[in-house]
């Protein structure tokens, strides 16, 4: 069959470890052979992101900007470990969080689901989307040991010299420290990013903190998603027949556990780092859970939601037999050509990227599966597991069944 063409590159960010050894695997077996690929490349493997001084990251981000749609590896956060084991110069930020700061976005992460695994939540039955506000609070904190008895203040010094100052605490023993902020910029374009989301997928949105407590902070939140709520998504809202609300970040929590599912469910950065794990794994596995950044200018990037699978790799450069989960990998190539073909008006690459999904699918409905989903499928189901490239293999006989 003649291959697919794209007009426009996509902004693709290679990455570390196993999942860059699965980069490869799949485009190798699922998107080079059917799709005349345009990408522009970005190597973010720790190693270049050494070389060039994390400017390679910078420069992915900043070319989404300009191409508006990118696909992303899973990358490493060094720590001290890494820092030895590649002989670092520096403790490199996470790459995540630099793409995130320069395009503004929320992360969106929604589980796949399959017929044989069914939920830890018995009455989920439709996927709960993470919107996570990818910038500020505690990632972005000052933090301090305090060793003795001392006053702690919050001290604000404005551009025209007035102050703020407030006792946090009089300490009469050691203990700790740690002042966060956001800002407003930020905080209307994470609103912005959930409504418009939730209006282009068709999905009612919940939003929730701790605004009884933290009563400037929190409240700030509250007050900002409301105003923008009323005075410019109301009405499509009220038009699509989809409902936005606010709650308590502990009754949001009651709420998602007693629900079917089916919504956005809109949290601060911590909450949604913490929450897309809980709903990733009550689901089934993290290595199912899609992720995409969404600006508020209405650039994409599409990643897995999981990290760089060290474990594996290190039994793959033993020449030992893995079994990783490419899922959520194929599905950010996916999503990403989905959205490219969506913006350029190229309905065979949205119909191939909706192929791509459905063989995945096909695949593990089928039984064939990796050994971290094997053991998770409900009573009733048979299923076997594979390594990954017999897994990708067996998705590429049922992806060329469908564009026969």
């Amino acid at each position: 069959m003649e291959k697919i063409k794209m007009t426009t590159p996509l902004v693709e960010m290679d990455g570390d470890e196993m999942t860059r050894i699965l980069w490869q695997m799949i485009k190798d077996e699922l998107l080079i052979p059917f799709v005349d690929l345009k990408t522009e490349y970005y190597d973010l493997g720790l190693v270049e992101r050494e070389k060039t001084k994390d400017q390679v990251t910078i420069d992915s981000a900043n070319a989404t900007k300009k191409y508006g749609v990118a696909v992303k590896c899973a990358t490493i956060t060094p720590n001290k470990q890494r820092v030895e084991e590649y002989n670092l110069t520096e403790m490199w930020k996470s790459p995540n969080g630099t793409i995130r700061a320069i395009l503004d976005g929320t992360v969106f992460r929604a589980p796949i689901l399959i017929d044989s695994i069914k939920p830890a939540v018995r009455n989920w039955k439709k996927p709960i989307t993470i919107a996570r506000h990818a910038y500020g609070d505690v990632y972005k904190s000052t933090e301090h040991r305090v060793e003795g008895p001392g006053k702690a203040e919050l001290l604000f010094t404005g551009e025209d010299g007035t102050q703020f100052r407030e006792t946090i605490y009089d300490f009469e023993c050691g203990g700790v420290l740690q002042g966060q902020y956001n800002k407003d910029s930020s905080i209307c374009s994470f609103a912005r990013s959930c409504f418009q989301y939730a209006i282009d997928t068709k999905q009612d949105l919940w939003f929730a903190t701790k605004d009884t407590i933290s009563k400037k902070y929190d409240q700030t939140f509250k007050l900002t998603f409301q105003d923008i709520f009323d005075n410019e998504y109301k009405a499509k809202f009220d038009e699509l027949g989809i409902e936005y609300f606010y709650t308590l970040i502990d009754d949001a929590v009651a709420r998602v556990i007693r629900s079917e599912g089916g919504y956005i469910w809109a949290c601060k950065n911590y909450d949604g780092d913490v929450m897309s794990d809980m709903v990733s794994t009550a689901f089934g596995s993290l290595a199912m859970m899609t992720s995409v950044l969404v600006s508020p200018d209405g650039n994409y990037e599409y990643e897995a939601a999981h990290g760089t699978v060290t474990r594996h790799y290190y039994r793959y450069l033993k020449g030992e037999d893995t079994s990783t989960n490419p899922m959520a990998t194929i599905y950010a190539w996916s999503g990403a050509l989905r959205k490219r073909g969506e913006l350029d008006g190229l309905t065979e690459l949205v119909d191939f990227a909706d192929k791509l999904e459905e063989a995945c699918i096909d695949t593990l409905n089928d039984g064939i599966m990796t050994k971290d989903l094997v053991g998770l499928v409900s009573e009733g189901y048979e299923a076997h597991a594979v390594n990954s490239i017999g897994f990708i293999k067996a998705i590429r006989e049922r992806l060329e069944k469908k564009l026969a």
